[in-house]
């Protein structure tokens, strides 16, 4: 058996890791960026070795620094989680050269399969289906315009490399190509250090089913049935479930077949998933299916294979890396039940899957579970910050049911136990997405999302006719969740008052206090020990009541949770930077922190509303700020690949 891996990845996949190898007594090394020197991987890692700098290309991309820290801590094998470089040939390679095992297949197996253009004509002559499309080497503009227009529109760019939604773009003409065609390869670029893409046929009302495959150096590969990773926004999944709702035991037999098959044809070893696009939305024996791609790793929602299973797919990698056969054959696995996977993801839904930056300055999850029926995967704990470098998804969590009702029911009620604030989440978006109709009839297919998007990102706080009465501390306008435990009170005094001193017994104060969720004030009257939130709809829900949160260190905020969303309620505060904004002119400014992509004006340039100014990438996305006015480029307030913090001056428009 393995003696120590090292971990080439960071959150919650390398924790993960960590667990499985501390409960086989196996020793592990975490690897960081400077961005993540006290992140939580690092903490319940055995040892950690610092890489570099916080972009990933400088650090988690850097095949020599992993290989480098594993000689250095001794390490006989390295784990490449998912991301990063667990797709890249490059890296079981120098692990070979090195003498170092690499959990995971063959280099050869992984060029074989991993990229997603030479795994399609691996499964071409396998004979299994594939989505038409166009997977050539040539990857000039002239080349994929005419590709695209054999194929006809509308037609979908994706990355070779990698997943996640990374580098995929939908075009629907030929018109939008071009840019559509720049903006996948940097994505891609950046994401997995290599901006090659395909072309696809665009599927009709698409249900995404993959399989989860395991093979050993003995030549066994066996099936863990499917997941349906569907529900997705922007490519990106968000819900996933296993097994699939509705998937006919025809369909299964055939899908799980073909993938085995693929797998064996490249003598595969170690975890792969095998993705496929089942058209129509029924899981129907006659449904028309095509492969996609093979995933050459191990995948986000491993877990709920596993609650279905009973197996420990990690334990697997690691066996097989040390050269043992599958611990079972296929007729001996078996599934229970139905278990549902949710990605946690520091993002503002309401604007636009905005990534949420910043520090989490309240972390709460009910820890009363039973580790069978729920779990957290988590990366992040209280006191954390989010960078704009990485990943915006910060844990997942997973439930097992007796059966798929059960499963949503419990996920539901869980959701409902945590609560996180200092940073955005899609908490109530993922309560919404399982509570629409088609959902909860299992009836969806990968456009629902998009289908509903208003009503599941829709934030509105509706005014009452009273406010809810908090009981609490208020020393300095602050209040503190260890206060609220404990019912601590006291009345302020007229010594303690922030405002203009008069004698006399305690007064009222009544401050009126803005909300970040939308343009709207709401009052706080306060009167002794007594808090009220004016402004604030009461729901039938539980956690609908205002619990008020502020963070130790920061007496400016204060959040309420309301249903699932901590809605921060901050003092005003001048804005210096508002001063640009005025006298006519117009000023783009970065809505994240993140690295300056792309600039496409210069100064002198004439715009009109609408027209691109820039390209911020955050968190391996890309965010295009487009003009709020016409006029001309007065000044550019950054140069392309720099760093820019949010609210950070791009460029300054001034009126026609």
């Amino acid at each position: 058996m393995l003696k120590k891996v090292l971990i080439a990845n960071r959150g919650e996949i390398a924790c993960r890791i960590v667990r499985t190898a501390k409960r086989m007594g196996i020793a592990t090394v975490a690897v960081y960026s400077d961005a993540d020197a006290k992140a939580l991987h690092v903490q319940q890692a055995d040892e950690a070795v610092h890489i570099g700098a916080s972009p990933a290309t400088e650090s988690y991309l850097r095949i020599d620094k992993i290989i480098a820290a594993a000689k250095q801590t001794g390490a006989d094998a390295i784990h490449p989680g998912y991301g990063f470089l667990s797709e890249n040939a490059d890296l079981p390679e120098a692990c070979k050269a090195a003498g170092i095992i690499f959990i995971g297949p063959s280099a050869a197996a992984m060029r074989a399969l991993g990229g997603k253009a030479a795994a399609k004509e691996l499964a071409i002559k396998a004979g299994v289906p594939v989505v038409p499309g166009y997977q050539g080497r040539a990857q000039d503009l002239k080349t994929l315009t005419a590709e695209a227009k054999k194929i006809g529109y509308p037609v979908m760019i994706k990355a070779v490399a990698g997943g996640g939604g990374r580098g995929m773009r939908l075009v629907e003409n030929e018109t939008d190509l071009s840019g559509l065609l720049d903006s996948a390869k940097r994505e891609a670029s950046s994401a997995f250090g290599n901006d090659h893409v395909l072309l696809e046929k665009v599927v009709v009302k698409p249900r995404h089913i993959e399989v989860q495959v395991f093979g050993d150096s003995h030549g066994n590969v066996v099936h863990l049935f499917e997941r349906d990773c569907s529900l997705q926004r922007r490519n990106q999944k968000v819900i996933e479930e296993a097994p699939a709702p509705g998937m006919s035991t025809a369909l299964r037999e055939m899908m799980c077949a073909a993938a085995v098959k693929l797998a064996k044809s490249v003598g595969y070893e170690g975890a792969g998933t095998v993705e496929f696009l089942v058209e129509g939305g029924a899981l129907t024996a006659a449904a028309p299916w095509y492969f996609i791609e093979m995933n050459t790793r191990l995948q986000v929602e491993h877990p709920v294979t596993e609650d279905i299973t009973g197996l420990d797919l990690v334990e697997w990698q690691f066996r097989v890396a040390a050269s043992e056969k599958l611990p079972l054959t296929q007729d001996k696995i078996t599934m229970r039940g139905h278990a549902i996977e949710v990605r946690l993801c520091a993002e503002d839904p309401a604007k636009g899957f905005m990534p949420s930056i910043g520090q989490i300055v309240h972390f709460r999850f009910a820890t009363d579970t039973d580790a069978m029926d729920c779990r957290l995967e988590c990366g992040v704990d209280e006191g954390h910050s989010i960078s704009p470098f990485y990943d915006s998804m910060i844990a997942k969590l997973i439930v097992h049911g007796v059966d798929r009702e059960a499963a949503r029911v419990k996920m539901l009620d869980k959701l409902r136990s945590f609560k996180i604030a200092g940073i955005k989440t899609n908490m109530e978006f993922l309560r919404r997405l399982l509570n629409t109709a088609r959902v909860i009839k299992g009836t969806f297919d990968t456009g629902l999302i998009a289908d509903q998007l208003t009503a599941l990102t829709a934030f509105e706080l509706s005014p009452a006719a009273s406010g809810h009465a908090v009981h609490a501390l208020l020393q300095q306008r602050t209040v503190t969740a260890a206060e609220l435990a404990h019912g601590s009170a006291r009345d302020r005094t007229s010594w303690e008052n922030a405002d203009a001193f008069t004698l006399g017994p305690p007064r009222e104060q009544r401050v009126s206090i803005t909300v970040d969720a939308q343009p709207k004030t709401f009052d706080i009257t306060w009167h002794g020990s007594q808090a009220v939130v004016a402004g604030v709809k009461r729901a039938a829900s539980p956690d609908a009541k205002p619990i008020l949160v502020s963070p130790h260190e920061d007496k400016s905020r204060v959040f309420a949770f309301l249903d699932l969303t901590p809605v921060e309620f901050a003092w005003p505060t001048y804005d210096a930077s508002a001063l640009d904004d005025g006298n006519g002119t117009g000023s783009v400014r970065a809505p994240i922190n993140g690295r300056v992509a792309k600039l496409m004006v210069k100064a002198g340039d004439t715009v009109a509303k609408g027209d691109p100014i820039a390209i911020v990438e955050a968190m391996k996305m890309e965010h295009v700020l487009a003009a709020a006015i016409p006029g001309t480029i007065e000044k550019i307030g950054v140069s392309e690949g720099a760093q820019v913090n949010q609210g950070a001056l791009i460029a300054t428009i001034v009126v026609a």
